[in-house]
């Protein structure tokens, strides 16, 4: 029964760290463009089921589209995302120059940087209240003990504990690499 919950954890986990991966510190990263989409014969594709991306220096993508007649419309997705990041092309690739980040957009990415981490750790608060209320309603109706209860909720505690830990160490990797000049 707890392994249900876990894996809510563990989802909170992984989204967290897409999120992470979409912050831009800096320095190219293919993980920028996980969530824009372009229009791929009718259904909206991630960039990368259509193209290649390739990062030959650490301030540059380079995104080659498998089908030539999509260079315009990843321009145009790149375009309309909040990247912040102008495209240029050349009829066959698309590239993606990353700007050097000021001190002051820095300090403005720890912030985001908190704020996700702490959303993401009311994620986990939120499946622990979960858990704990279904096994109280398991112990309310003599489906397990009260010390079954006891244990249950010391493990819960445990795995929200271990959760917290590995956010707030994800964060701190973040902003430390946020923060490298």
């Amino acid at each position: 029964m707890l392994k249900v919950y876990e894996d809510k954890m563990e989802k909170v986990m992984v989204f967290f760290k897409e999120e992470l991966g979409s912050i831009r510190a800096g320095r190219a990263s293919a993980a920028v463009l996980d969530r824009i989409s372009v229009e791929y014969y009718g259904s909206q594709s991630p960039i990368n089921q259509v193209a290649t991306i390739s990062s030959p220096d650490p301030h540059m993508l380079v995104i080659q589209p498998w089908d030539a007649n999509m260079v315009k419309e990843i321009e145009k997705a790149i375009l309309k995302s909040e990247l912040g990041i102008t495209p240029t092309n050349d009829g066959k690739t698309v590239r993606l120059s990353f700007p050097a980040l000021t001190e002051e957009r820095r300090k403005e990415l720890v912030k985001t940087v908190s704020k996700k981490a702490e959303d993401a750790k009311v994620g986990i608060r939120n499946a622990r209240r979960d858990a704990m209320d279904a096994f109280k309603k398991q112990e309310k109706n003599s489906e397990i003990t009260e010390d079954d209860l006891k244990g249950i909720e010391k493990d819960i505690q445990k795995l929200t504990d271990q959760f917290t830990k590995r956010i707030e160490d994800e964060a701190k990797a973040k902003e430390k690499e946020i923060l490298a000049i």
